[in-house]
């Protein structure tokens, strides 16, 4: 089931099942109903989402909202999908699907179709579907309510839980190969950071290919609806260690879009070892990630540790055709949590590999307060250069690889293993006043091989304030090399700050960005 931070997590209503006259039913071996077969592929779905996008968008109307609201979070819990009534669970299939119930949180329902040989049939509600512990609810619920979403299952053998999920507007997730949910990904987002309130498309409708016999994979298709666009969605989801999904986005505009996010991420960081100051629980660090990093579109490799700020920032970071981008969790080490219930050092890295070119934009990076760990705080998203106007008509392909380790680690140069913050100034001596200490620990690359030397120089550069004491060594006994920095700044202003080793003309590691406010 999801967690309870998805679970309690604000979402859109999702379009409702048309009104009408109930569909002719039809029964499968483990006791499905189905509606009428209908043909289906994805130059139907894409002609669909166009012509939608030539018509006024209609606002979906939540449907027995008296009863759902008393589906709260303890109720909701009591609900168990019962296996045995899934999706292709009387076939020889790699995956079979479960649904997930309606409640207070997911009140509109999606339209789900299993798809087959080219002919789709509607999955109808039923309560049979479900288990309602001691609520009591399936003597009231009514027979057409509907479905909030999906999740897909792992093969048979391998226990009953699952890999991928679709609940709530366009939001998916997936436990990648380290078998943990944490960051989710989206269909899209629209105008996310601005003054104006963000608006959150939804997918109304999904068909599910039966996957084929020996094959990990599972293809999706999904129709996204918004009052600015409407879209047709394909998910070529793939389980062989490391989860991919390939996706394809055809975004056809009913109106101009100020802020579109292609591939958006949307993760959780409250605090960690660069910001112990906002450390209000006993865990040493909570986060599903704790950087953004990106390999942009001349080849550089960027790693931006996250804030919780003090306002809503909004950075963007400008190339062409970028090579990828990603929220990442690369602290791997259990005593850096000490959670064994929410298992943050296995939460999954989510990176975005573009397919074809995208063109010019920035990848950008919205990050919000937050003072608990139940709030996604944190989006990264592509954001194209030329703006998107009405009757536009823009696809993107891409690949999101959800893994323990970003793909393509770079060999060329270090990484960012930790960032830490502290007092300025030297051991000893009187420190100065509003100084603080950066120190950065890189490891991998050119920096594997490479003995200890005073050779080696601290690149460092800040929008503002007077960098002092930068200097670089090799830290004892281990394989990492430290840079280490004081910065010197008066005001509330964020810093811009950015560091990389370098070695004569060769440069060791990826860029450093980070962004402080002093005081």
């Amino acid at each position: 089931m999801p967690s309870r931070r998805q679970f309690l997590k604000a979402v859109s209503a999702l379009l409702p099942v048309a009104a009408g006259a109930l569909p002719v039913r039809e029964a499968s071996a483990n006791a499905i109903e189905f509606g009428r077969a209908q043909s289906f592929d994805f130059d139907w779905l894409r002609s669909k989402a166009k012509a939608l996008a030539g018509r006024s968008y209609k606002a979906p109307t939540i449907r027995y909202p008296d009863i759902l609201d008393r589906i709260d979070f303890d109720a909701y819990q009591q609900i168990r999908f019962r296996s045995h009534r899934a999706l292709w669970a009387d076939r020889r299939v790699p995956f079979t699907v479960q649904l997930f119930h309606l409640g207070r949180y997911f009140k509109v329902p999606v339209r789900l179709y299993a798809l087959e040989d080219g002919m789709a049939r509607e999955i109808l509600y039923s309560t049979e579907f479900f288990e309602f512990g001691n609520t009591r609810l399936d003597k009231e619920l009514p027979s057409d309510l509907g479905f909030a979403g999906f999740r897909v299952m792992n093969s048979a053998g391998s226990g009953k839980t699952d890999w991928l999920a679709f609940q709530g507007a366009s939001y998916f997730r997936s436990s990648g190969e380290l078998d943990q949910y944490g960051i989710s990904t989206r269909g899209l987002a629209i105008n996310t950071g601005l003054s104006t309130p963000e608006e959150f498309p939804q997918f109304s409708t999904f068909w599910l290919q039966c996957p084929r016999a020996g094959e990990e994979r599972i293809t999706i298709y999904a129709l996204l609806e918004s009052p600015s666009l409407s879209g047709a969605y394909r998910f070529d989801c793939n389980k062989g260690g490391a989860v991919t999904i390939d996706v394809r986005a055809d975004l056809f505009l009913r109106s101009a879009v100020e802020r579109l996010g292609v591939a958006p991420l949307t993760s959780m960081f409250w605090y960690a070892e660069n910001n112990r100051q906002q450390a209000l629980d006993w865990r040493p660090e909570i986060h599903d990630s704790d950087g953004l990093a990106i390999w942009n579109g001349d080849g550089e490799r960027i790693w931006r540790p996250l804030n919780n700020p003090p306002t809503v920032w909004t950075n963007s970071f400008f190339t062409r055709n970028p090579k990828g981008f990603g929220l990442l969790q690369r602290d791997r080490a259990f005593h850096n949590y000490e959670d064994d219930g929410a298992f943050y050092h296995r939460r999954p890295s989510v990176w975005v590999e573009p397919l074809g070119d995208w063109g010019e934009g920035a990848v950008q990076l919205v990050e919000i307060p937050t003072n608990d760990e139940i709030h996604d705080n944190i989006v990264a998203y592509w954001l194209p250069k030329a703006a998107l106007q009405t009757g536009a008509e823009r696809s993107f392909n891409y690949r999101l690889h959800w893994v323990g380790v970003e793909p393509y680690p770079p060999d060329v140069v270090g990484r960012v293993r930790h960032t830490r913050i502290g007092i300025g100034g030297i051991p000893g001596q009187p420190r100065p006043r509003d100084t603080r200490k950066f120190v950065i620990d890189f490891i991998g690359g050119p920096l594997r091989d490479l003995e200890q030397r005073y050779d080696v120089k601290t690149v460092v550069t800040a929008s503002h304030g007077t960098i002092d004491n930068a200097v670089a060594l090799k830290v004892v006994g281990t394989p990492r090399w430290r840079a280490s920095f004081d910065l010197y700044s008066e005001g509330g202003e964020p810093i811009d700050l950015r560091c990389y080793l370098r070695l004569g003309e060769r440069t060791l590691t990826e860029t450093w960005l980070y962004q402080y406010v002093s005081g």
